[in-house]
Protein backbone atom coordinates (compact mmCIF):
# COMPACT_ATOMS: atom_id res chain seq x y z
CA UNK A 1 0.00 0.00 0.00
CA UNK A 2 1.06 3.65 -0.70
CA UNK A 3 0.41 6.58 1.50
CA UNK A 4 0.41 9.44 0.62
CA UNK A 5 -0.90 13.33 2.20
CA UNK A 6 -3.46 15.35 0.62
CA UNK A 7 -3.85 19.52 0.46
CA UNK A 8 -6.05 21.61 -1.43
CA UNK A 9 -4.60 24.70 -3.53
CA UNK A 10 -6.35 28.28 -3.06
CA UNK A 11 -8.23 26.75 -6.27
CA UNK A 12 -9.39 24.21 -4.37
CA UNK A 13 -7.14 21.59 -6.36
CA UNK A 14 -6.34 18.37 -4.17
CA UNK A 15 -2.54 18.23 -4.06
CA UNK A 16 -0.44 15.51 -3.18
CA UNK A 17 2.16 17.10 -0.75
CA UNK A 18 3.60 15.90 2.61
CA UNK A 19 3.70 19.38 4.98
CA UNK A 20 1.33 22.54 5.07
CA UNK A 21 4.17 24.18 3.80
CA UNK A 22 6.55 24.27 0.92
CA UNK A 23 10.07 25.62 2.14
CA UNK A 24 10.89 21.71 3.82
CA UNK A 25 10.16 20.06 0.14
CA UNK A 26 10.10 22.79 -2.67
CA UNK A 27 12.29 25.86 -3.70
CA UNK A 28 9.03 27.51 -2.91
CA UNK A 29 8.37 29.88 0.24
CA UNK A 30 4.62 29.91 2.29
CA UNK A 31 1.26 27.53 2.83
CA UNK A 32 0.30 25.26 0.43
CA UNK A 33 -3.22 27.07 0.34
CA UNK A 34 -1.76 29.97 -0.93
CA UNK A 35 -0.82 29.40 -4.28
CA UNK A 36 -3.10 28.09 -7.09
CA UNK A 37 -2.23 24.70 -8.81
CA UNK A 38 -0.24 26.48 -11.88
CA UNK A 39 1.51 28.11 -9.74
CA UNK A 40 2.60 25.08 -7.20
CA UNK A 41 3.56 23.10 -10.52
CA UNK A 42 5.67 25.67 -11.13
CA UNK A 43 8.11 24.38 -8.19
CA UNK A 44 10.83 22.06 -8.04
CA UNK A 45 9.34 19.50 -5.61
CA UNK A 46 12.65 16.57 -6.10
CA UNK A 47 15.62 18.37 -5.56
CA UNK A 48 15.34 18.41 -2.09
CA UNK A 49 15.71 14.61 -1.78
CA UNK A 50 18.16 14.52 -4.97
CA UNK A 51 19.54 16.52 -8.10
CA UNK A 52 18.46 13.75 -10.22
CA UNK A 53 14.19 14.53 -9.20
CA UNK A 54 14.96 18.39 -9.80
CA UNK A 55 12.57 17.84 -12.95
CA UNK A 56 9.49 16.39 -9.91
CA UNK A 57 6.65 18.75 -9.66
CA UNK A 58 4.15 18.59 -7.24
CA UNK A 59 0.80 16.24 -8.45
CA UNK A 60 -2.92 16.46 -8.49
CA UNK A 61 -4.42 13.45 -6.01
CA UNK A 62 -6.42 12.38 -9.79
CA UNK A 63 -2.78 12.44 -11.29
CA UNK A 64 -0.84 10.01 -8.99
CA UNK A 65 -4.05 7.59 -8.97
CA UNK A 66 -3.61 6.95 -12.53
CA UNK A 67 0.16 6.55 -12.04
CA UNK A 68 -0.65 3.55 -9.43
CA UNK A 69 -3.43 2.51 -11.90
CA UNK A 70 -4.71 0.06 -9.21
CA UNK A 71 -1.39 -1.86 -8.93
CA UNK A 72 -1.86 -0.99 -5.45
CA UNK A 73 -3.87 0.35 -2.54
CA UNK A 74 -3.36 3.79 -1.46
CA UNK A 75 -3.73 5.21 2.21
CA UNK A 76 -4.80 8.84 1.42
CA UNK A 77 -4.28 10.89 4.47
CA UNK A 78 -6.28 14.28 4.45
CA UNK A 79 -4.25 17.04 6.86
CA UNK A 80 -5.78 18.44 9.44
CA UNK A 81 -5.32 21.83 8.11
CA UNK A 82 -7.07 21.23 5.17
CA UNK A 83 -10.69 20.92 7.32
CA UNK A 84 -13.35 23.15 6.74
CA UNK A 85 -15.98 23.52 9.81
CA UNK A 86 -18.71 25.19 7.14
CA UNK A 87 -18.62 21.97 5.44
CA UNK A 88 -18.17 23.63 1.91
CA UNK A 89 -19.76 21.34 -0.66
CA UNK A 90 -16.35 20.96 -2.09
CA UNK A 91 -14.61 20.46 0.68
CA UNK A 92 -11.41 18.14 0.62
CA UNK A 93 -13.37 14.97 1.81
CA UNK A 94 -16.00 15.58 -0.60
CA UNK A 95 -13.50 15.52 -3.49
CA UNK A 96 -11.72 13.48 -2.18
CA UNK A 97 -14.35 10.53 -1.94
CA UNK A 98 -16.05 11.93 -5.17
CA UNK A 99 -12.82 11.54 -7.27
CA UNK A 100 -12.56 7.84 -5.76
CA UNK A 101 -15.90 7.02 -6.97
CA UNK A 102 -15.20 8.52 -10.68
CA UNK A 103 -12.32 6.56 -10.76
CA UNK A 104 -13.82 3.38 -9.57
CA UNK A 105 -11.07 3.00 -6.62
CA UNK A 106 -13.23 3.02 -3.68
CA UNK A 107 -12.21 -0.66 -2.74
CA UNK A 108 -9.12 0.30 -3.42
CA UNK A 109 -8.18 3.07 -1.13
CA UNK A 110 -8.37 4.06 2.52
CA UNK A 111 -8.80 7.42 3.64
CA UNK A 112 -6.85 8.37 6.95
CA UNK A 113 -6.35 11.49 9.26
CA UNK A 114 -5.71 12.83 12.58
CA UNK A 115 -8.77 15.04 12.56
CA UNK A 116 -12.05 13.18 13.72
CA UNK A 117 -14.57 16.07 12.32
CA UNK A 118 -12.84 14.53 8.69
CA UNK A 119 -13.61 11.00 9.47
CA UNK A 120 -17.07 11.80 10.66
CA UNK A 121 -17.94 13.29 7.49
CA UNK A 122 -16.60 10.66 5.65
CA UNK A 123 -18.36 7.96 8.05
CA UNK A 124 -21.91 8.88 7.01
CA UNK A 125 -21.37 9.34 3.38
CA UNK A 126 -23.04 7.12 0.54
CA UNK A 127 -20.70 3.71 -0.14
CA UNK A 128 -17.69 5.68 1.83
CA UNK A 129 -14.33 3.97 1.47
CA UNK A 130 -12.46 2.86 4.38
CA UNK A 131 -11.13 4.80 6.98
CA UNK A 132 -8.72 5.15 9.61
CA UNK A 133 -7.77 7.38 12.43
CA UNK A 134 -3.96 8.47 12.89
CA UNK A 135 -3.13 8.88 16.47
CA UNK A 136 -0.01 9.93 17.96
CA UNK A 137 -1.91 9.23 21.52
CA UNK A 138 -2.11 5.49 23.38
CA UNK A 139 -6.01 4.31 22.56
CA UNK A 140 -8.27 3.55 25.88
CA UNK A 141 -11.76 3.06 25.77
CA UNK A 142 -12.99 5.94 24.41
CA UNK A 143 -10.70 5.85 21.37
CA UNK A 144 -11.66 2.40 20.41
CA UNK A 145 -15.60 4.17 20.87
CA UNK A 146 -14.40 6.91 18.61
CA UNK A 147 -13.02 4.48 15.69
CA UNK A 148 -16.31 2.71 16.24
CA UNK A 149 -18.48 5.31 15.85
CA UNK A 150 -16.80 6.45 12.70
CA UNK A 151 -16.67 2.85 11.39
CA UNK A 152 -13.01 2.79 11.10
CA UNK A 153 -11.30 -0.12 9.17
CA UNK A 154 -7.99 0.63 11.72
CA UNK A 155 -6.01 2.57 13.95
CA UNK A 156 -2.72 4.45 12.79
CA UNK A 157 -0.95 4.79 16.27
CA UNK A 158 2.60 5.77 16.40
CA UNK A 159 4.41 2.81 17.15
CA UNK A 160 6.01 4.23 20.03
CA UNK A 161 2.75 4.02 21.83
CA UNK A 162 1.09 0.95 20.91
CA UNK A 163 1.09 -1.84 24.27
CA UNK A 164 -0.22 -5.47 23.23
CA UNK A 165 -3.02 -4.04 25.10
CA UNK A 166 -4.10 -1.62 23.00
CA UNK A 167 -3.48 -3.60 20.04
CA UNK A 168 -5.75 -6.32 21.67
CA UNK A 169 -8.72 -3.61 22.16
CA UNK A 170 -8.81 -2.65 18.65
CA UNK A 171 -9.18 -6.47 17.67
CA UNK A 172 -11.96 -7.46 19.81
CA UNK A 173 -13.43 -4.10 18.23
CA UNK A 174 -13.19 -5.45 14.75
CA UNK A 175 -10.63 -2.81 14.27
CA UNK A 176 -7.10 -3.20 12.36
CA UNK A 177 -4.00 -1.43 13.54
CA UNK A 178 -1.22 -0.66 11.51
CA UNK A 179 1.38 1.49 13.59
CA UNK A 180 3.34 4.47 11.32
CA UNK A 181 6.91 4.97 11.48
CA UNK A 182 7.83 1.97 12.00
CA UNK A 183 11.52 2.28 10.19
CA UNK A 184 14.27 0.22 12.19
CA UNK A 185 14.12 -3.72 12.45
CA UNK A 186 13.83 -3.77 16.11
CA UNK A 187 10.54 -1.83 15.81
CA UNK A 188 9.33 -4.22 13.38
CA UNK A 189 10.13 -6.83 15.38
CA UNK A 190 8.10 -5.44 18.70
CA UNK A 191 4.99 -4.91 16.46
CA UNK A 192 4.92 -7.85 14.80
CA UNK A 193 5.06 -9.67 18.31
CA UNK A 194 2.47 -7.43 18.90
CA UNK A 195 0.32 -8.99 16.19
CA UNK A 196 -0.49 -6.10 14.57
CA UNK A 197 -2.08 -5.98 10.92
CA UNK A 198 0.84 -4.55 9.29
CA UNK A 199 3.40 -1.92 9.95
CA UNK A 200 3.50 2.08 7.80
CA UNK A 201 7.48 2.46 6.87
CA UNK A 202 9.71 5.25 5.55
CA UNK A 203 11.75 2.42 4.40
CA UNK A 204 9.48 -0.15 2.37
CA UNK A 205 12.73 -1.85 0.99
CA UNK A 206 14.16 -2.69 4.55
CA UNK A 207 10.79 -3.83 5.84
CA UNK A 208 10.24 -6.64 3.10
CA UNK A 209 13.36 -8.36 4.43
CA UNK A 210 12.86 -7.56 8.15
CA UNK A 211 9.59 -9.44 7.42
CA UNK A 212 11.47 -12.66 5.51
CA UNK A 213 13.64 -12.28 8.80
CA UNK A 214 10.36 -13.01 10.88
CA UNK A 215 8.76 -15.47 9.04
CA UNK A 216 12.33 -17.70 8.82
CA UNK A 217 12.48 -17.59 12.41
Amino acid sequence: MIELDVMLSRDRKVVVIHDATLERTTNGKGSVADFKLSELKQLDAGSWFDRQFADQRIPELSEVLDLVNGRAYVNIEIKPSAYESHHPPDAIEEQVVDLLRQKKLLHACIISSFNVNILEQIAFMKDAPAAALISHKPADKKTVKLCTRLKVFSWHPDHRVVTPIHVKQMHDAGIRVFPYNVDMYEDFAKMKAMQVDGVITNDPASAVGWSKIRKAA
